[in-house]
C-alpha cells in the first residue's frame, strides 16, 4: 500500500512540478513496467500494463489467444482450458489474466523516472522550440557563458544560443557574465534539442537597432530601403519617408543626434551614414557616396554601371580608406561604380584632343569626317546615359 501511495504521489509530482501532461506520465510508468516484463519472459508473452487509478497501482496483465491447436504455449490456450475459465469463450477469443507485478515496481521506478526525465527534456525542448520558431530577425537579449572554439554560448533565459565566430563583429571583446544584444538569424530543431543562431555583423542587426530607437520606423511612417555594413567599421543606411511632413534622415538621426547615437554606441563605434533612398540610380548612387560631393554622374543601365566624376580634393573621399566608402556604395546600389578625378577625366581629353588634332592634320576624307572632341564627347556621354548630376553638382 506504501509503494502504491508513494507511486501516486511520484505522479502528482512529476504532474505539478515539471508541467507535463498527467497520461505523459502514466505512459511512461506503464511502458517502465511492459519494459521490465518483456526483459524477464524474454519477450516470450502478449504482455500488457495498465495504471489501476482506484489502487494507485501498475497492473500487468498476460493475453493468450484461444485456438484448436496450441504451437506456442505462452501465446495461445486451447479451448478445453479457456472454458475452464471463462464457458462462453470460443475460438479466436482473447483472454487476459493479472499477473503479479509486484517484482517489477522498484525496477519500474527506477525505469520510469528516467523515461519520465526523458519526456520532460522532449517537452521542454519541443517548448523553447515553438517559443522561438517565429522570432527570427528579431534582436534578443541574453548573456555570455562560455567560449567554444570561438563561438560564444548565451544564456537567454529558457534557451542557450550560439553566436559562430563568423558573425561576430571584429575586435569585439565579450567576458563570461556579459549582457549582449544580437539577432536572432535562424531556429532549428535538432537531436539536442532547437538550436538558435545569432548574429551581430548582419546588415539586419543595424535595421532592427534603428526600428528599436526610430518610432517612425516602427510605425512605417520612415522605411529602410537598404542597408550594407562592414561590421564594426562603417555601415550605410538608406531611407525614405511615406509622409512628406517627415524627413527620414532626421527621423533616423534623433534630436542632437541621439537616435543615432544609441545604435552606435550598441555596434561598439560603427560609422553609419544615413542617406535618402532615391529610384533615380544616380540621384541614389550620389546620396550613397556621402560625405564625397558628387561633380558628374554617368550611368550605363545595361550593365548596371556608373562612372563618377569627382573634383579632385573628393576624389580620396569618395573612395574612402582601402576602398571602403565606394566599396559599400556599390553594395547599397547594386551597381559597379567606377569613380575618376576631374584632373584625370581633363588630361583624357587633352590626349584625346591631340589625338584627333593629329588626325585631322591629314587630307584624307576619313579624317574630314572625323568628329570634334567636344562632339565625340557628347556622343559618348549619350551611348552612356548621361545623367549629369541631378541637381546635386557642387
Amino acid at each position: 500500500m506504501e509503494t502504491n501511495i508513494n507511486l501516486k504521489q511520484a505522479i502528482e509530482q512529476i504532474v505539478k512540478e515539471k508541467g507535463i501532461d498527467r497520461q505523459v506520465v502514466l505512459e511512461a510508468m506503464e511502458q517502465a513496467v511492459l519494459t521490465a516484463a518483456n526483459k524477464k519472459y524474454r519477450n516470450t508473452r502478449d504482455l500488457e500494463a495498465r495504471y489501476n487509478p482506484e489502487t494507485g497501482e501498475i497492473e500487468l496483465f498476460e493475453f493468450v489467444v484461444v485456438v484448436d491447436e496450441v504451437t506456442d504455449s505462452y501465446k495461445e490456450i486451447s479451448l478445453e482450458e479457456a472454458k475452464e475459465i471463462d464457458p462462453e469463450v470460443e475460438i479466436g477469443d482473447s483472454l487476459g489474466e493479472k499477473l503479479d507485478a509486484s517484482g517489477f515496481t522498484r525496477i519500474a521506478a527506477q525505469t520510469a523516472k528516467q523515461v519520465i526525465i526523458q519526456k520532460v527534456r522532449e517537452a521542454e525542448r519541443e517548448t523553447v522550440f515553438n517559443e522561438y520558431k517565429d522570432r527570427q530577425w528579431e534582436i534578443i537579449t541574453g548573456m555570455v557563458r562560455r567560449f567554444e572554439k570561438g563561438d560564444l554560448m548565451i544564456d537567454l533565459g529558457r534557451a542557450d544560443a550560439i553566436l559562430p565566430s563568423k558573425e561576430q563583429m571584429p575586435r569585439e571583446v565579450f567576458r563570461p557574465g556579459d549582457r549582449i544584444r544580437a539577432l536572432i538569424t535562424d531556429i532549428k530543431m535538432t537531436t539536442k534539442g532547437p538550436q538558435i543562431i545569432l548574429s551581430r555583423s548582419h546588415p539586419s542587426m543595424l535595421a532592427k537597432l534603428f526600428e528599436t530607437e526610430v518610432p517612425e520606423i516602427a510605425e512605417g511612417i520612415v522605411e529602410i530601403n537598404a542597408v550594407v555594413r562592414d561590421p564594426g567599421s562603417r555601415a550605410k543606411l538608406a531611407v525614405s519617408s511615406n509622409d512628406p511632413d517627415v524627413d527620414p534622415v532626421g527621423a533616423c538621426v534623433g534630436m542632437r543626434g541621439a537616435r543615432v547615437q544609441n545604435v552606435v554606441s550598441e555596434l561598439r563605434g560603427e560609422k553609419i551614414d544615413i542617406i535618402p533612398w532615391s529610384e533615380d540610380i544616380a540621384r541614389f548612387a550620389c546620396n550613397a557616396l556621402s560625405p564625397a560631393q558628387v561633380s558628374k554622374i554617368f550611368v550605363d543601365e545595361d550593365n548596371r554601371s556608373l562612372e563618377v566624376i569627382v573634383a579632385d580634393d573628393q576624389l580620396s573621399l569618395a573612395i574612402g580608406k582601402r576602398g571602403q566608402n565606394v566599396s559599400l556604395a556599390a553594395r547599397l546600389t547594386g551597381c559597379r561604380i567606377d569613380i575618376k578625378s576631374e584632373s584625370r577625366v581633363a588630361e583624357a581629353q587633352i590626349k584625346e584632343f591631340a589625338s584627333y588634332d593629329g588626325t585631322l592634320d591629314s587630307e584624307s576624307d576619313e579624317a574630314k569626317e572625323m568628329p570634334s572632341p567636344e562632339e565625340d564627347s557628347a556622343t559618348t556621354h549619350e551611348n552612356k546615359g548621361e545623367t549629369g548630376d541631378n541637381g546635386l553638382k557642387e
